[in-house]
């Protein structure tokens, strides 16, 4: 079984959503594209996230939005 992209844990950041094994908030990644930042410079300021964490979750994202508008 793959290991889930995101987290919700009370104990961690109050149950805010999180990449998994991190304390980074999936909104952090949100909020850089939002500000035309790149994945890589995201990553760069949060090296405990790595790339195939973003990838995924965009994808999952992705999924979920098309799905909602079917």
């Amino acid at each position: 079984m793959d290991t889930p992209v995101i987290a919700c844990n009370p104990d961690v950041m109050g149950g805010t959503p999180v990449f998994s094994g991190t304390r980074v908030p999936v909104q952090t990644l949100l909020d850089y594209l939002e500000a035309g930042e790149s994945i890589d410079d995201f990553l760069a300021g949060f090296p405990s996230v790595n790339r195939e964490q973003v990838i995924s979750f965009l994808e999952q994202a992705k999924d979920r939005l098309v799905a909602s508008a079917s």
